[in-house]
């Protein structure tokens, strides 16, 4: 069955199939772009991930640091053109901005569904650590204030914007080296699901904390 919708000046045909963006999301040093290949094609079977870290690598393999502005706009004008080819596709973010959630909420009125996974780290240190530890092994470079900052938005809207918009969400704690493990999912249509209680509580205390700032 086919119905028409008018989305940006556009008549879209939408059809029984519902596209899918899944956004990965997490601190910096989370592990978003180790563990999105494996998670996507695994288990979301979504091929189309648009990362603008490896954007930033390709337009600039030795200073990506300083290619990511260019790499941010390389990353949503490609978003947006999968969007309007109502193709499945995933990207990854911090969260910290709240820009995404209007684009976000025109994507479901067209049809799209939307799932969340945020990959949790226990503090700001333990991501400044794992950044560190990146740029050791050759990888690129955040500045410590940026990540104190993001750290604490990304939970912050995380709760506020991204999650009472996604049809489907996850959260993953992936400070262990064994690798990302369940804590809680949810969905529009089931009740929250905590696998891990005494997390989703440290969770829910950094939450009150922000709340208070």
């Amino acid at each position: 069955m086919r119905r028409l919708q008018l989305w940006r000046g556009k008549i879209i045909i939408m059809t029984a199939k519902r596209p899918h963006l899944i956004v990965i999301a997490g601190p910096n040093g989370a592990g978003k772009s180790t563990t999105a290949p494996s998670l996507l094609k695994g288990t979301l079977k979504v091929t189309e991930f648009v990362n603008a870290d490896i954007i930033a690598q390709g337009l600039s393999g030795f200073q990506p640091e300083g290619a990511v502005f260019h790499a941010g706009r390389v990353m949503l004008e490609r978003i947006h053109y999968l969007a309007e080819k109502r193709i499945d596709f995933a990207f990854e973010t911090t969260l910290a901005s709240r820009t995404f959630a209007p684009w976000i909420t025109d994507l479901r009125k067209t049809g799209y569904d939307f799932h969340l996974v945020f990959l949790w780290l226990p503090n700001e240190e333990f991501a400044i650590a794992r950044v560190a530890e990146r740029v050791r092994m050759g990888g690129h470079d955040v500045p410590e204030k940026t990540i104190r900052r993001r750290y604490h938005a990304g939970i912050k809207n995380f709760f506020r914007l991204y999650k009472p918009l996604a049809d489907f969400w996850r959260v993953y704690d992936n400070s262990e080296p064994a690798g990302p493990r369940l804590i809680a999912s949810g969905s529009r249509s089931e009740s929250d699901n905590i696998k891990d209680i005494a997390i989703w509580n440290m969770i829910m205390g950094q939450l009150k904390h922000e709340k208070k700032i």
